[in-house]
This record gives C-alpha cells, structure tokens and sequence, in this order.
C-alpha cells in the first residue's frame, strides 16, 4: 500500500529541505526531483543514507523508494562529486581572473551568500588547543616539576571560576569556548545540534487549509522562551586609531545632527578572552541619510562596490556605528549622559531590531555538522556614541541574541511608541501567525514568574561587548598630520564634496615618489572604483592589491598604465589656479559677480558627461571634470 512520506534531504552546500514522496514513487523520479530542487544542473552527485558515504541511493526506473527501507523523516546526505566541483571552481577563477575589473575579480553581495565558507579566525580557533595553562603552586603542588595535579592542571577555556577570577569578570563564553563545552563529554558532542530558531509555520502541510484556515502540530512553530544568551561571538571591538572614529565623529560636530557608518575590517583571535574574537576596525563607511539632531533615515544604497573594494583589501563589513550625542556644554566639549542609567535603557527596541537586521544580512558561518544550515549567529556588531557618566563621549559595544535575530527576521517583533526600553510581540493576525514569546521576571514578592512580551525589555536580548582604543595605534590606511585626508564620501551637507576637484587636490599633496601613500585612503578607493567619469574600474584591481601588501613596485606599475596617464591628462588640464566656480555667487541682477580668467560668453558641453554648462564656467558643473 502506497504511503505518503517527508524526508529530509541535507547538503553542505544547500542547507536542510524536507520533499514529499510516496513509497511507491520511483528512485528516478525521487532524485530528479531533488536535483530540481538543488539546482544541480550538471554537477555530479550521489545521494547516500549515512552521513559517512555510506548506503548510496542509485537511480532506478524499476526500483521503488520502499526498496530503500526509507522512513518518514529520515535523513538522506546530498554529496557533491569533488571532482566536479573542483574542475567548476577552476573554470570559475579563470574567467574572473581574464577579467580585471573589481566588480567581476570579487564574489560581492550579503555573506548568506557563502555560508558554507569558514571565516579566517574561526578556522585558526578551531586548530587552537584554547587550554588555560598554569604555572605549579608551590604551596599546593607536592609532585615534582614534570608532575600534575588538580592545582596546576590545565583548565578547559570554559571554566567558570577561572573567568570569574578575571580582572574584570569575563560574563560571557566565546563563542568558541561555548562550542568546546558542548562537544566535551563522553559523546564529544555527537547529539549537538546549533539550531536556528524559526517563528514562522511549516510550509507544505497538506493536512489542513494554509493559515488561517487552519494550523496543527507538525507545521506550528514553537513557543519562544527568552534567555539572556551566555556566549557572544565577538568578545571585544577595537578601533585601529583615534583617527577612525574622529573623522566619523567630525560630522556630528560641524552640524550637531546624528550620523550611522558601516565599519569595516576584520575579525582576529582576542588574546585576554580563550579562543575569543576581537573585531578590528580600520575604517568607517558612511552610507547616504537623512539625519537630524534626534533621528537618523538611512536611505537606499547598493553598497556592492564597497564591499568588493573591502574585500580585495582584505576586510569585510563587521558592524555598523551611530551617535547618540546631546551636547551639555560647548565649551568644556562635554555630552549629556541618559544611557545606562537606572531610569533609561542602554539600546532601544528599534536600535535592537535595526542590529538584528544588520545581523540576520551577515549570519555567522558555521560547519555543517553544527548547524544543518551552514549558519548560526552573527559577528556583526554594533557601535553606539553617547555620553558617560562623566559626560565624556563613550564608545559601547553591543550585539543582540540569536533570539532576537529571529524574532526580527520574522518580523515578530516592534518597537513601543513611548518607552524606547521596551518592544513589543506582535499578536496572530489573518496575515501572519505569531507564537507565544515568554520571559522570566520577578514579582514584587521576589518570585520568579514568566509573563508574556508583551511589551518586553529589551534587556533580555543584549549582549555587551567592550569597546576601545588600542595603547600603540596601528593604522592599515595611512594617517599623517600635515596632509589632509580624501573627503568622506555622502558628506555635501557639510560642503565635503567627492569630486574630480577633491581628487586633484589631494593629490597636489603629494610628491611623485609617494603615490602609494596617496591611494592608501579607504574613501579615496571606493571613489575611484564608484566614479563613471574615470577609466580607471578595468585596473582597480592592481592598485587595490598594490594598497593591500604596501608594494610599491605594484604602484609604480599601475602609475604607468594608460587609464592613469588619461586622468593626469585631465588633472593637468585642470587650472590650478582657477577657485572653483560652483561656489561663486550672482548679484541680485543675475550677471556673475565674479568672472573667471578664460572665460566663455556661450554655454558649452562637457565632453566627459555631456551636460550643457552655463558660460564662463571653465569645469563642468556635474562632473567636475575640466572642459579642455
């Protein structure tokens, strides 16, 4: 008798998808199905019953699934011939290395996007032994040198009472120590299972009609019950320089509304936490908004090219960065303190939910035999600029739980209109089905009680990460006093305009022999790599790399292509001597108050943009560049 089934189908590549069979389905059309699915295309691959390769599922016309002995809701393993894969990985670099643009050279979009693909730090981690050494106690120890006891053994990195003893206490487990507590029984953590949370119901259940007609057991997600999470998977936040955070900080000064920034950079070992991460920043990346003195809109930017600059320069987006700064007194440069106090709250719920997106874009990579996903968590972290107690300007560091990424990415959760402290969980509508959200709370007896979020402190859904300066700065782009920095991207609000101008003044800066000194700013690159109106995104990957290593030959080499000698041609047919003219103002007759040397009494076209310039203007009055 024919049997309707669900089984679950699990790739390194792809994740967990669960397919609806019968037992009296063909083997054939069972595999065609999955290869549909996975998108296989002309991949080879076998499908096996054991996660060792082990009971291959070969195709057959004849052959029924029940000849397989395959249960409802067993697993099946989707194998990649390596073969294959390994002649499609070759074919993939040599078409992007016969093109040298920085838009094909780079694999750019969200980091779901190569899931299956370890970050750097998480693959030197997982070879570190992460054990806490220590020296023999001369008043306990009574074995000789070579000799170990309970008082000088070794401890695992997730020993409580030795991170208790820290100075300061280390709340939180990396998210390393966290993995090898898991996996340190007998077992070996043979039954660990990282699962991601989901708040949405089960599609493909055939039982009843879709929601809201109905819903059952099977396909109903599962009441959420909030834990402060006792692991953080980035343990502390350092900025290269002072520099950093001072130009992003400039902004906020000159106009006295708040800003938001990407930062980037990378993530390496954290020495003062075992097998902890520490995100480095080296650079901050200020995408278009709106913003005012309480507010912040940020508005649509595909940010792909900054990506692919970053990654060629090796960093990668880490987090992102805001102000929240009240000026208390101009004079003494102090800043209003009203976070972290008893009466106010360190995120609010829409600061929580915006983290949590960031978050859910850049999942944290995970080895599939931890998570069937190939993700779990997220190393992005956030960055808040407020006042201290001391009414200093202070950097703090938070992420949000994984709990909480789920919520959001299911879009569970919303903010209150009055108390920032708190969010609210939506209730089930016809639209959306919403599962119980619970926290545990104390009465005013002391005991303790679960209530449901609605509304909810967001407390529950905050892990603190300390935020600092280095004592010898480093600096990966180059910071010198006397030369003033390529202007900040998206800043015209405070007159900083990214030019061909602005670029043939930063520049003159320079003598000829330090090039590579010029090209070493972050804005400077995306720039380059953005602006249509240079010939220059065909090379951009050589002088990326050149900036990268610091090779100076690599620069050289780029300085003697054909596109860079076009844009010295354009610099030098642009007058240094002439102001520019997009700042010049008309009197109240409308005539020029000021007319410039080689001046035009006819509008004329820009060769480079065709935009019709008004007379007397000698460069163009959209793209900057010089008429000649």
């Amino acid at each position: 008798m024919s049997k309707s089934i669900t089984v679950r189908v699990q790739s390194a590549e792809h994740g967990t998808r669960r397919f609806e069979t019968k037992t009296s389905e063909t083997v054939a059309d069972f595999l065609n199905k999955i290869q549909h699915d996975f998108e296989l295309g002309d991949l080879g691959w076998n499908l096996y019953q054991q996660r060792n390769k082990t009971g291959v599922i070969r195709t057959s016309r004849s052959k029924k699934m029940d000849s397989y002995k395959v249960k409802h809701g067993d697993m099946l393993y989707l194998m990649i011939d390596d073969k294959n894969s390994k002649s499609r990985d070759d074919l993939s670099q040599k078409m992007e290395t016969e093109n040298g643009s920085v838009m094909s050279e780079l694999k750019i979009g969200n980091a779901s996007s190569s899931n299956d693909v370890l970050d750097e730090v998480d693959i030197i981690l997982e070879k570190t032994d992460g054990k806490i050494y220590r020296k023999r106690n001369e008043q306990l120890c009574r074995h000789g040198p070579q000799g170990k006891c309970l008082h000088c053994v070794p401890l695992e990195p997730y020993d409580e009472e030795f991170l208790k003893s820290c100075d300061p206490p280390i709340k939180f487990l990396s998210f390393h120590s966290y993995i090898r507590k898991l996996t340190g029984g007998i077992d070996k953590g043979k039954f660990v299972n990282l699962e991601n949370i989901s708040c949405k119901i089960k599609s493909g259940c055939k039982e009843h009609p879709p929601w809201p007609g109905g819903i059952c057991t099977k396909c109903q997600p599962n009441a959420v019950t909030l834990k402060r999470q006792t692991y953080r998977h980035v343990d502390n936040i350092m900025f290269e320089n002072a520099s950093i955070a001072d130009r992003f900080l400039n902004f906020w000064r000159s106009t006295g509304n708040q800003h938001c920034g990407i930062l980037y950079g990378r993530y390496e070992p954290f020495k003062d936490t075992p097998l902890g991460i520490k995100a480095t920043i080296t650079a901050i990346y200020e995408p278009p908004q709106k913003s005012s003195r309480n507010k912040i809109e940020l508005l649509e930017d595909n940010n792909d090219t900054v990506n692919a600059v970053a990654e060629k320069l090796g960093l990668k987006a880490i987090g992102w960065i805001f102000t929240d700064l009240v000026a208390e007194c101009l004079q003494q440069g102090t800043v209003k303190n009203f976070r972290g106090k008893v009466d106010s709250h360190f995120l609010s719920a829409e600061e929580c939910i915006m983290a949590g997106h960031f978050q859910n874009r850049y999942p944290n990579p995970c080895p599939t035999n931890l998570s069937s996903d190939g993700h779990f968590g997220s190393k992005f972290v956030t960055v808040i600029v407020t006042g201290d107690s001391n009414n200093q300007i202070h950097f703090e560091g938070y992420q949000v739980s994984n709990q909480c990424m789920a919520l959001v990415r299911d879009d569970c959760l919303i903010p209150t209109k009055d108390v920032p402290e708190l969010g609210y969980v939506k209730e089930s509508s016809n639209e959306q089905y919403v599962p119980d959200v619970f926290f545990k709370d104390k009465d005013n007896y002391g005991n303790e009680v679960t209530q449901l979020a609605r509304p909810l402190p967001v407390e529950y859904l905050l892990v603190e990460i300390p935020a600092a300066f280095p004592v010898e700065p480093q600096f990966t782009f180059r910071v010198t006093e006397d030369i003033k920095p390529f202007v900040i991207e998206n800043r015209e609000e405070v007159g900083d305009v990214q030019d061909f101008n602005a670029l043939v003044q930063h520049l003159r800066q320079f003598a000829p022999d330090k090039f590579l000194d010029a090209m070493s700013d972050f804005h400077l690159l995306i720039y380059l790599a953005k602006t249509e109106m240079l010939p220059l995104r065909e090379k951009m990957g050589m002088l990326l790399e050149a900036v990268k290593n610091k090779d100076e030959d690599m620069a050289h080499h780029f300085m003697k292509t054909e596109e860079w000698a076009t844009v010295e041609q354009m610099m030098s047919a642009h007058s240094p001597s002439v102001p520019s003219l997009q700042q010049q103002s008309y009197n109240g007759s409308g005539a020029m108050a000021a007319q410039p040397q080689g001046g035009t009494s006819e509008p004329w076209t820009c060769a480079h943009c065709t935009f019709i310039n008004q007379a007397g203007f000698s460069t163009c009055d959209m793209c900057s560049l010089p008429r000649q």
